[in-house]
């Protein structure tokens, strides 16, 4: 097991927080000294950290990799990682540890390839300017859209900003999520997923019912036929204390659609096999109300990045998956700043997670990396998001999310598309009507 370990930061707590409080009176500095959402757009002293330059340039080709010639700086392996401690998280150290033989991080030049549609900046500096927290912080208000907080003052306006995102308003997207055993072996989850936020409905949003939606998500197992016949509907809101999460579930063996509030929090994934939370889905999702969340500072941190190899659609999951990990052939790290985040599960909650520790890359506002602590304090999970910029349509989101059980050895890993055919397809729109639970009625049938 392994205990908490304070990597070396580049801006203490205070000095954050200063720094923090002293940007958000200046709204007009997104697109000058920062990027439209946030980030510094100047590099690091060393150089190793580019300029923020306009991000990766649009292209219909969304899986052919620019950056196929680059051979990795080094690769940090068990017998050097000491060298490198510094810049990785106490997770990340313990898969060396976990898997001395076997687990690997090539370390790549980084790349800023974060771009984003113009609407989306010109809304980041509107909520910049106006969006507030509001009943202790589990919810917004005046917010449009996305990134709520890009110049955040605390560790809640940093979680804020990963769960609000732009991950392109509407898409399907078909997936496999793969339940991996401690042997190696596995057998793939096929899953179609609807989501779409109110703005992009065919109906607008400009109905009162959608004040409180962040976004509407229904979710179906389509294979292996063990798993299928079950939908799920969510309407997330913004507001979970005023509003809780809203759930129901299709089940196929009743013919029943059933009120699902438990789809929250430390409840079991959806076909994971029990490796994953369902506030583990896209790293972190839902009410932050069980946890106080202190914002540690900012640092340097090597996290999965420009993973066009790992998306490859000519690579198969069983060259990909291997016993204890992904085959580290595949993975691509880069240097990137993080806001390190620490959640503690507040007296009196419960969580199967008593600690969690995010580490939140400022270009994109996604958790890159997240330490997941049990009720003793060891180690447990080791959660990594697997950045891919679907350039196509300017959405940086992941090629894979990856979560490694230290204790069991089995981990879980979602967001494949490699032999999925469409994968993400980001022109869908959707009816309101789609996300009823008449709907999924339907689609169960």
């Amino acid at each position: 097991m392994t205990s908490l370990r304070t990597p070396k930061l580049i801006l203490s707590t205070a000095l954050a927080l200063l720094l923090s409080a002293h940007l958000s009176a200046d709204p007009n500095r997104l697109g000058q000294d920062l990027t439209p959402i946030g980030a510094e757009r100047a590099g690091n002293a060393e150089g190793t950290i580019p300029e923020w330059t306009g991000g990766l340039a649009q292209s219909n080709d969304r899986h052919t990799n620019p950056f196929a010639n680059e051979q990795p700086l080094f690769v940090i392996t068990a017998a050097n990682v000491d060298q490198y401690r510094d810049r990785l998280s106490d997770g990340q150290i313990a898969m060396f540890k976990r898997y001395p033989d076997t687990f690997r991080m090539p370390v790549y030049p980084t790349h800023r390839t974060a771009s984003y549609p113009d609407s989306i900046y010109a809304k980041a500096k509107h909520n910049a300017a106006n969006a507030r927290l509001v009943d202790g912080g589990n919810g917004i208000e005046n917010f449009d859209e996305a990134f709520a907080f890009p110049i955040p003052n605390s560790g809640l306006e940093v979680i804020w900003n990963h769960m609000t995102r732009y991950r392109g308003g509407s898409l399907e997207r078909n997936f496999a999520q793969i339940p991996v055993q401690a042997n190696g072996s596995f057998t793939p989850v096929k899953i179609n997923e609807k989501l779409s936020w109110p703005s992009y409905l065919k109906s607008g949003s400009e109905d009162a019912r959608y004040d409180n939606i962040l976004f509407y998500f229904v979710q179906e197992v389509t294979a292996p036929a063990r798993l299928t016949g079950n939908i799920l509907l969510v309407h997330e809101t913004m507001n979970q204390i005023t509003q809780p999460r809203q759930a129901w579930t299709y089940n196929s063996g009743q013919r029943r659609v059933r009120l699902a509030p438990n789809i929250a929090y430390d409840a079991p994934g959806t076909a994971t096999d029990g490796q994953r939370t369902t506030d583990n889905l896209d790293m972190f999702n839902g009410a932050p109300d069980r946890y106080e969340w202190n914002l540690v500072g900012k640092q340097e941190l090597y996290i999965p990045y420009n993973s066009f190899k790992l998306a490859d659609r000519s690579l198969k999951y069983s060259d990909m998956l291997q016993a204890g990990h992904i085959n580290p052939d595949v993975t691509r790290y880069e240097l990137h700043r993080v806001w390190k985040v620490e959640a503690t599960l507040k007296d009196g909650q419960r969580h199967v997670y008593a600690k969690r520790v995010f580490f939140i890359d400022e270009d994109t506002w996604q958790v890159a990396t997240v330490d997941h602590y049990d009720g003793r304090g060891e180690l447990w999970r080791v959660g990594e998001a697997h950045h891919f910029p679907y350039r196509d349509v300017q959405v940086p989101w992941t090629a894979a999310e990856a979560f490694y059980d230290l204790q069991s050895g089995r981990y879980l890993v979602g967001a494949l598309t490699n032999e999925e055919g469409s994968g993400y397809d980001f022109s869908q729109r959707f009816d309101y009507n789609d996300f009823t639970p008449q709907a999924i009625r339907r689609a169960g049938r």
